[in-house]
């Protein structure tokens, strides 16, 4: 069967009301549609729930391994392409299924497990109270690019052993790669080689970081299968909290459900992050699965070698999942913001502790916060598979408590 006319993807993240636009492509294609990745390139977007719980759970059918993508290996898709930083295949944890994947998975897993926690929440709300310090006097700043940006980069950078400088390079790199536009092959290369410059200083001079943590498990096997496993971890770490952080800010001074927590109200923090993770998680839409083989799916059929893209924001407005009210499912968290599967998130743990610490912070130091702009006028960072306010103006009372500096 032809598939039909496809919408292109990131008319899902650069949207005022992505749910408009799912709903619209459920009653066109159904829970599972047909989506366009860049012009000629077409994909499945799984919108729907239980086919997203479908295909990644069922890796001996739906494979994360993207050289059985049939697009690139046709050549419809160029090596060159913008798409390439997220849909090719890498050779690491990501890229493989079954043992491969089980082997490169407990690298990360034990590195996530041996955070300090107590640590780590002392070294945020440091990071949070010097970035306040900084603009706090002026009375007004942009929670984007003068707090969200900057809490996880200095957070994760300081996780692995890298200084602010280079945290900063890693930004910029990682901007261009997430956007998957022209600059995204030279974001990519800047971002491996930023690391690699990480795992040979720690090569020569080991501490008490992830990268040293890393660079001992018996596991990986080389720096190259190190440098790919640092490739993961900062990645699926730094965009995504900088979108859950802005985005539950965003929340918080918009909806009068949230904002009215900032003057006494009722729904708290924990409400806005649970919320961003159903309706606009730090991830809209991951890449991906490739079918081993043909195979139905929600009414649809897949082809060998089709690429599925995980609409984990789509899923999250999935109307067969809830009740109708939203105040009725306060503290659910049965969303699938972290995917599932044997490929899920193994760093939920830390990236929430840095999320509501610099949530909470910011709404605490900051009395009178409020944005500057109307809600609706809140513009975006461009990408097909995050949606993140590109910036967040605000002003608050002065003078307030500002912290100290070290």
């Amino acid at each position: 069967m032809t598939p039909p006319t496809p919408t292109p993807l990131s008319d899902t993240t650069m949207t005022a009301d992505p749910a408009a636009v799912f709903a619209r492509l459920r009653a066109e294609q159904g829970h599972v549609a047909w989506v366009e990745l860049e012009p000629g390139v077409g994909a499945w977007l799984v919108m729907g729930y239980d086919e997203l719980l479908t295909i990644t759970r069922q890796e001996r059918l739906y494979s994360r391994d993207a050289r059985n993508w049939r697009l690139f290996q046709n050549g419809t898709v160029p090596p060159d392409s913008p798409l390439g930083p997220m849909m090719f295949f890498r050779d690491n944890v990501i890229g493989y299924d079954g043992a491969g994947h089980a082997r490169l998975r407990r690298p990360l897993d034990d590195a996530v497990s041996a955070i300090d926690q107590r640590r780590m929440r002392r070294s945020v709300e440091q990071i949070c109270g010097l970035l306040i310090g900084d603009f706090a006097v002026r009375g007004r700043a942009d929670l984007v690019a003068d707090y969200a940006v900057i809490v996880p980069m200095l957070a994760i950078a300081d996780l692995f052993g890298l200084d602010t400088m280079q945290g900063h390079d890693l930004l910029v790199a990682m901007q261009a790669l997430f956007g998957s536009a022209e600059d995204a092959q030279e974001g990519n290369r800047r971002f491996e080689e930023l690391l690699g410059g990480a795992l040979r200083a720690r090569r020569r001079a080991p501490a008490g970081d992830l990268t040293t943590a890393l660079l001992r498990h018996p596991d990986l096997r080389g720096d190259s299968e190190v440098l790919q496993s640092m490739v993961v971890m900062v990645s699926a770490g730094y965009h995504t909290t900088i979108s859950w952080i802005a985005q539950s800010l965003r929340l918080m001074l918009t909806d009068p459900r949230f904002a009215a927590r900032i003057r006494g109200g009722r729904l708290g923090v924990d409400d806005a992050l649970d919320e961003v993770l159903w309706r606009d998680p730090p991830m809209c839409n991951m890449p991906a699965r490739y079918a081993l083989r043909d195979a139905q799916l929600g009414g649809r059929w897949i082809q060998r070698g089709d690429a599925l893209i995980l609409g984990l924001a789509a899923a999250g407005h999935d109307p067969r999942v809830h009740a109708g009210h939203r105040e009725r499912e306060t503290g659910n968290r049965s969303h699938l913001a972290w995917s599932a599967g044997p490929h899920s998130c193994p760093a939920r743990v830390p990236a929430r502790l840095i999320t509501r610490t610099a949530v909470e912070t910011v709404l605490h130091r900051l009395p009178g916060l409020s944005l500057t702009v109307p809600a609706e006028s809140i513009p975006l960072t461009p990408s097909p598979w995050t949606r993140c306010p590109a910036s967040l103006p605000v002003s608050f009372s002065v003078p307030v408590s500002t912290g100290s500096r070290t």
